[in-house]
């Protein structure tokens, strides 16, 4: 080995200065779904905050989340609890979390709908969904006012497949019909929300979580059927963000319910400035097409790098990782493989923002995607639902501490045109504010 202290001159670490920048977002979330699934006794509403004690012990979540580091929450109240009716709203508890978190110098993502809605509404066929759904976002918005993080729906995609295409939440049909009718009606509700939101907040930002997903074909006559899929799981992005969808895609949803009326109000639409696609990406969101009705998951084949590059290539907006986990003996590995995924991608220029570990606990019967009332743990959070710390945990408080001045974006300070947390939230984490802006600061 060379003493030569110039040999590597090159590759010494380079001093590094980012005064003006907004920094990485390590965020973590509270699981929340909350469909309504069937069960030999009956109907059942699957409350996840519920199921894995949140509601009991939520003063103690929030401070799991500052322990590990994380400055974003992702977040979504039960819906299906505090909409009670028409113009009629219970937020005793958020009333108590929101203020709680931001005091804590938390910055939370707002899911709005994350897989169900409320009973008097029924399902995501209601074409009412939409009106009913925007009063509750404007009403949300004008009550926290300085609640800047938005995803409206939570994996509009999964949400419209799961409850109506494969039969299992909500509505439970099985149908292309079914399924096209589900996502006209959320792809809807969310543009629909946001707009009301922007009425009350119009610097909001809103983070379009979806599943990142890859069909492959494990025989040549099922090739085009696997294409079908690669296209349709763009479908409510490609809605959202006003793009136009393929021929195939067009006659699809022509053929399944939707009108071209109803097609162009999408494209009507523009609110491209304020969005970060979310990229939600599991071991088992590649899938394998087996034959014409059976697809199972293929493992990770391409991986996320891939698959993100072909989002990006597709939509050119920042990114932002909102969701991952594995199971507790692969965690630690998965979540290093992620983050070294994501600076791949970074640092061939993608604007990826954000990384999220989902979720902060560990969750019920995901192993079932909640279809099945086993009431068995999965083993994925960051702590076990006694709220001790796993060892994926302890990786993640260690890879945020190793890594916290990473540059929001990787090119560029983004803060000479706007950050993306509130700057009370930026105070109240310790940091002092840019420029003259002096907010007060938070009570603790």
């Amino acid at each position: 080995m060379s003493d030569d202290p110039d040999a590597f001159r090159f590759y010494v670490p380079r001093r590094v200065s980012n005064p003006s920048t907004a920094r990485f977002l390590f965020a973590t979330g509270i699981e929340c779904s909350y469909p309504v699934i069937s069960t030999p006794e009956g109907d059942l509403r699957r409350d996840q905050m519920r199921e894995c004690g949140h509601y009991d012990r939520w003063r103690e979540d929030l401070h799991l989340v500052a322990e590990t580091g994380c400055r974003v929450l992702r977040y979504g109240p039960p819906y299906y609890l505090i909409h009670l009716g028409p113009d009629r709203y219970d937020w005793s508890l958020t009333d108590e979390v929101l203020p709680e978190m931001r005091n804590r110098g938390i910055a939370p993502i707002i899911d709005l709908c994350h897989f169900g809605v409320p009973d008097w509404i029924g399902d995501f066929q209601n074409p009412e969904f939409p009106e009913l759904f925007c009063t509750y976002a404007r009403a949300f918005a004008e009550r926290y006012p300085w609640i800047r993080l938005y995803t409206p729906v939570n994996e509009m995609y999964i949400t419209a497949e799961f409850s109506a295409y494969y039969g299992w939440w909500n509505e439970r049909l099985k149908s292309h019909r079914g399924f096209v009718t589900a996502v006209k009606n959320i792809t809807r509700a969310s543009l629909e929300a946001m707009l009301a939101i922007l009425q009350v907040r119009s610097d909001a930002l809103f983070i379009l979580c979806e599943s990142s997903e890859h069909t492959h074909a494990n025989h040549p006559e099922l090739v085009r059927k696997a294409q079908m899929f690669n296209e349709r799981r763009y479908l409510t992005l490609d809605l959202t963000v006003g793009r136009r969808v393929n021929s195939g895609m067009y006659v699809y949803l022509m053929d399944n319910g939707m009108t071209n009326e109803e097609y162009t109000y999408f494209l009507r639409q523009d609110l491209r400035e304020h969005f970060i696609i979310g990229h939600d990406y599991y071991v088992t969101n590649e899938h394998l097409l087996i034959d014409d009705e059976v697809r199972h998951g293929s493992g990770e084949i391409f991986g996320y790098y891939a698959l993100a590059k072909a989002y990006h290539e597709r939509y050119h907006l920042p990114i932002m990782h909102t969701e991952t986990n594995e199971r507790d003996e692969r965690s630690v590995e998965w979540l290093w493989k992620t983050w070294a995924n994501i600076q791949l991608l970074r640092h061939g220029g993608v604007p990826v923002c954000g990384m999220t570990w989902y979720s902060l606990t560990d969750q019920i019967d995901w192993d079932t995607a909640l279809r099945e009332n086993n009431q068995r743990v999965h083993s994925v959070g960051l702590y076990d639902l006694d709220r001790k710390q796993r060892r994926v945990g302890r990786a993640y408080k260690r890879l945020i501490e190793q890594w916290r001045d990473t540059p929001l974006l990787p090119h560029g300070p983004l803060t000479l045109v706007g950050n993306v947390l509130p700057e009370d939230l930026i105070w109240a984490a310790g940091e002092e504010p840019a420029g003259e802006f002096t907010p007060k600061r938070v009570q603790r």
